[in-house]
């Protein structure tokens, strides 16, 4: 079966007037379609900039990342969809107009664009709130909405560069349940990058844990849990702590 987004390879730099730092070093994976991949590392190794690889914002200085086997590109970017650590809901738009934003600049506002929006709103408890400005939002709430956002155009990759992190930690929580569910109910691809452990283990199918900048791939560790489970309820099994442990240990390798 074709992955759905290849990485060959990658390797990447920073430069600027002081010289050159490399940030990615022989970075080679496979996502296939359905699959929720969880990304961790050190601080500052280079996870967000693997991200800006993968969706085309960016280019490998030597490899290749593919799309549906096909070079990353123009063509098939546009189905890849984004969400960043911040939600950047556009206070001068109503929640039902910054959902619609993507779709505006696409030009894709139709009317059975407009229905699955309505629907979309209803089935995460966002209708009440249609008209609402973004201030008028929990952080839940706003996070559901840019959600919503990315997912009306219907992309087939979704990169999450710590989606939680602005969070407070009991919010964060629950909103990683939902858009865990979310996500998994959609059928999407997902790829996260996370700074915690327990997120990574309660949302992924396999961990990719990088080295510290120069970023490379030092173990990937599949996460093998009941389908029926959510993430919350992933916290709750004798093996959640199994695969934290594990992670911890390739992170910490010099820790007792």
């Amino acid at each position: 079966m074709q992955p759905l987004i290849s990485c060959n390879h990658v390797h990447y730099s920073y430069h600027t007037l002081q010289g050159e730092t490399p940030a990615l070093n022989d970075i080679h994976f496979q996502v296939n379609e359905g699959e929720f991949v969880s990304i961790v590392g050190p601080s500052g190794c280079g996870k967000s900039t693997l991200l800006s690889l993968l969706c085309g914002l960016n280019e490998p200085e030597s490899g290749t990342i593919c799309f549906k086997g096909k070079p990353i590109g123009q063509q098939n970017r546009c189905r890849i969809g984004y969400m960043l650590q911040h939600d950047h809901l556009f206070e001068w738009r109503s929640v039902w107009k910054n959902i619609l934003l993507g779709l505006e600049i696409q030009k894709k506002v139709t009317e059975d664009a407009i229905l699955e929006a309505e629907h979309l709103l209803k089935l995460y408890g966002l209708y009440p709130f249609k008209n609402a400005r973004p201030s008028q939002l929990s952080g839940g709430m706003r996070q559901r909405a840019a959600l919503i956002r990315t997912l009306l155009l219907h992309p087939d990759l979704l990169l999450l560069d710590e989606p939680f992190s602005a969070l407070d930690y009991q919010t964060r929580l629950k909103v990683s349940d939902d858009i865990g569910g979310i996500i998994r109910n959609s059928g999407k691809t997902a790829i996260l990058v996370t700074h915690d452990l327990s997120e990574a283990v309660s949302l992924g199918d396999r961990a990719i844990v990088l080295t510290p900048l120069p970023a490379g791939i030092q173990k990937t560790i599949p996460i093998d849990f009941a389908k029926e489970l959510s993430p919350l309820e992933r916290r709750n099994t004798n093996v959640f702590k199994d695969y934290f442990n594990q992670i911890w240990k390739e992170l910490n390798p010099h820790e007792p």
